[in-house]
């Protein structure tokens, strides 16, 4: 499995999970990144941090650390 990190951008990759706990996982999960939704990668800033996504018709920026935890295919 590789991360939403590891995607390259202008790629559209589908959510299989999102590892982490507590607070973290509840705060992605609020951002509308659940299992099956799919996310597309605007860009991805020079040194990976942040990563910029459209995610159900928005647009949001994600940590490296965020990006690590949420698995894709």
């Amino acid at each position: 499995m590789k991360t939403l990190r590891e995607t390259k951008c202008k790629e559209t990759v589908k959510v299989v999970r999102i590892n982490g706990e507590g607070p973290v996982k509840r705060r992605i999960m609020d951002m509308g990144i659940t299992k099956g939704v799919e996310i597309y990668v605007r860009k991805v800033a020079p040194l990976g941090d942040p990563v910029e996504v459209t995610v159900r018709g928005y647009e949001l920026s994600l940590r490296k650390a965020d990006a690590e935890i949420i698995e894709v295919e």
